[in-house]
């Protein structure tokens, strides 16, 4: 029988085993893959990009190198300009000679030449020629109609001479002088053949392919001569200055080739491991059988005594013994808990709302809760203050064993003294405690509160629990504990202005029957007076105010509903100069101040509450009065603008530095006063400006441009283009005027 069970429970393991084998060396598999794939898509889109990036600075060096050459070579501007034949060869020679230069600091030119509009003429490395003699001329006719070139352009055939063979390049040409030129234009080559041979360099053949298409997705160039390239293409890369699209992928047969070596030692750790496992199954189906083996021994042992013994399998015996024992144990808990808890704290509701007290007899001798018939009786509540933070700060264990020790440690303070304690927990923070002692027995109420005082500060001192406890009156039947009862809950009403860590007793309240809301609401009608005028007087009532609650010690409701009013008056008084004002006093605002003031459980607290809340209201208050100075400093700012706007260091920071503000906030003020930002009512004035002295001077566009505050004639052409529509070059020459 042993064995039967013990080879069931041991075979039982395997499909599980063997499924969950499997699954993982399958999942080893596709991670494997997965992972080789996307390292090698990342491989070969750094490597394509790093090809990319290559070519692309190599052709943006040369781009700049031209442009550098062409604006600070003087040469180049005195060829342009050159109308006499017999000083044009000098600058021929020059300006071939610099040419020449440009070619030898870059070995990806094909060649360059220069063509002047003056006398349509060409000079190339080999000499000057007409435009009609050319051989590429139909390239330069295509430039000269265009004019405007951002980027390289197609590759081409480039003949150095008519009857001579022609070679592929991609061109690049720009009006001189630079930028805004109209005398002549510059034109580099850029050898096709150099930029395959650098691709080829950065690329092998058995590994991975690459190939350049145009926009119209023809083919311009596959790395080393191979056009049809088996493989799928990874990565796509397009040039922005040339408009080439490069496409390139690992060659088939060799992006997973290591896979499968990896794959072999999966396999092998796979196999190893389904060997361990079961190894492993049979040692601890064999150890895990014996504490089974004992377990048996004794059901059956017991089932000997009994006179029963059971022909069923070991599982199906241990079953039926746990279910009886799980059915018995369930069927004691049941009973205990109905008797002594759900009825015993039934009961002790019952007798302290003063219902079915003609049972009470009969119940309290069933139960018993105090082990004598007392004399007298009294009534105390004991509330956790904060009890928010209660359950924030402890687990839900931790809150029951804590609510346990406090029920034990009242009883046990009480039976020290002779007297005989019951407590139950009647919500979630406050639990009552009936006391009760014999008639003859001299307690009276100097010696109840010495006794709630010692328990008050012991709870303080060593569970670090914060209490406020309300004692009521002392009552001679359980038929009067209502009474007492009620007196306790009205105690606790008064723990704002009373303290919260004390004892109140019922008896030392003092009787005011009716709230005396006149000398508040004076009080009251101070503060919003202070308000209105700006005085800071106000905190100081607010001090007198609070002092007079707790001298009072008028009900935690009272207090609520007192501020309430005082919420109300400066919402009447104050609530309707202003939007930001209006919008404190609406109802999602006060809300959330009537929450906090809940939340409170101090008077402190909530005065606290209180004067943050009147601060913020102040503060914004004061900044409404205070807006008529924001308007005459935004007044100042615009003028000092509008007569240093030539100063090239005015800046945001420069008006902060100079006005004792943030530069953001003078942004702000900028923006939401005259509805445009500081940088574009700056440049407004800067073209107007420059607009007038165009039309009305001979000054030449640099001079312009520093006195309308720019550094240099590039950066105010372009926000001059931006501004008014066309370059200071062409407002001059078609003789626009300022607009008024």
């Amino acid at each position: 029988m042993r064995r039967n069970w013990s080879s069931r429970m041991m075979f039982s393991y395997f499909p599980i085993f063997l499924l969950t084998v499997s699954i993982l060396i399958f999942l080893s598999f596709l991670i494997v893959g997965e992972l080789s794939r996307s390292e090698t898509n990342k491989a070969n889109e750094i490597s394509t990009g790093y090809i990319v990036d290559t070519i692309q600075r190599s052709l943006g060096e040369i781009e700049l190198s031209m442009l550098q050459e062409m604006e600070t070579n003087p040469v180049y501007n005195d060829f342009l300009g050159s109308f006499k034949q017999e000083e044009d060869s000098t600058r021929i020679y020059d300006t071939v000679r610099q040419m020449n230069g440009m070619l030898y600091r870059n070995q990806l030119i094909e060649s360059i030449y220069l063509y002047r509009t003056s006398d349509q003429s060409v000079l190339t490395l080999n000499g000057l020629k007409t435009l009609d003699a050319f051989a590429d001329r139909k390239f330069l006719e295509q430039a000269l109609f265009d004019k405007k070139s951002s980027s390289w352009s197609a590759p081409r055939d480039y003949p150095q001479k008519i009857t001579d063979r022609t070679s592929k390049v991609i061109s690049l040409y720009k009006q001189l002088p630079i930028p805004f030129g109209a005398e002549g234009m510059v034109v580099i080559n850029i050898n096709m053949y150099g930029i395959e041979r650098m691709i080829d360099d950065m690329t092998n053949s058995q590994i991975s392919f690459m190939r350049i298409i145009n926009d119209k997705g023809e083919l311009l160039y596959a790395a080393h001569g191979e056009a049809e390239s088996k493989g799928e293409v990874l990565t796509s890369i397009r040039s922005e200055n040339t408009g080439w699209t490069f496409q390139s992928g690992i060659r088939a047969g060799q992006l997973f080739a290591w896979v499968s070596v990896v794959s072999y030692i999966w396999i092998a750790i796979g196999v190893l491991t389904v060997i361990l496992g079961m190894v492993y199954i049979f040692y601890i189906t064999r150890k895990n059988y014996r504490p089974i083996q004992v377990m048996m021994n004794r059901i059956q042992a017991l089932q000997l005594q009994g006179g029963q013994l059971s022909e069923n399998s070991e599982l199906v015996v241990i079953d039926h013994a746990l279910e009886s024992l799980i059915e018995q144990t369930m069927h004691y808990e049941q009973r205990h808990h109905e008797n002594l808890l759900v009825h015993r704290r039934q009961l002790f509701l019952d007798i302290i709302e003063g219902e079915r007290i003609e049972a009470v007899a009969e119940r309290l001798r069933q139960f018993q809760p105090l082990p004598m018939e007392p004399g007298r009786l009294v009534f105390i509540a004991v509330e956790i203050n904060q009890y928010g933070e209660f359950r924030k700060n402890y687990a839900a264990n931790d809150q029951n064993m804590l609510k346990f020790t406090l029920m034990n440690l009242f009883q046990e303070f009480m039976e020290e003294e002779q007297m005989y304690g019951w407590s139950e927990w009647i919500s979630g923070s406050r639990m009552g405690v009936l006391i009760g002692w014999e008639q003859t027995s001299a307690v009276g109420k100097e010696t109840l509160k010495t006794l709630v005082d010692n328990g008050l500060r012991w709870v303080s001192d060593n569970l670090g629990l914060s209490l406020a406890i309300g004692v009521g009156t002392i009552v001679d039947s359980w038929e009067q504990v209502p009474a007492s009862c009620h007196a306790a809950d009205s105690a606790l009403q008064h723990k704002l202005s009373l303290g919260q860590d004390m004892v109140v007793m019922s008896e030392e309240l003092p009787d005011k029957s009716t709230l005396q809301s006149y000398k508040y609401l004076q009080t009251f009608s101070e503060i919003v007076r202070d308000f209105r005028i700006a005085d800071e007087g106000w905190r100081a009532k607010l001090d007198v105010l609070f002092e007079t609650f707790r001298k009072d010690s008028i009900k935690d409701e009272q207090i609520r509903m007192l501020l309430h009013a005082l919420m109300q008056m400066l919402d009447r008084e104050i609530g309707d100069m202003s939007d930001r004002l209006r919008k404190t006093f609406d109802a999602s605002s006060l809300r959330v101040f009537y929450a906090e003031l809940e939340e409170a459980s101090t008077l402190k607290q909530v005065q606290l509450v209180l004067l943050h809340w009147l601060t913020e209201l102040y503060r914004i208050y004061v900044s409404v009065n205070e807006t008529k100075s924001y308007k005459a400093m935004i007044s100042e700012m615009k003028v000092y603008i509008e007569e240093n706007f030539v100063n090239p260091d005015l800046s945001l920071k420069h008006l902060s530095d100079r006005f004792q503000i943030s530069g953001k906030y003078a942004s702000y003020l900028f923006k939401e006063e005259f509805d445009m930002k500081f940088v574009d009512f700056l440049m407004q004035l800067r073209m107007q400006r420059a607009e007038y002295l165009l039309a009305g001077t001979s000054e030449n566009i640099q001079e312009i441009a520093l006195k309308v505050g720019y550094a240099n004639s590039i950066t105010f052409g372009r926000v001059f283009k931006r501004i008014v529509g066309v370059t200071p070059g062409d407002y001059r020459k078609l003789k626009m005027k300022p607009e008024q």
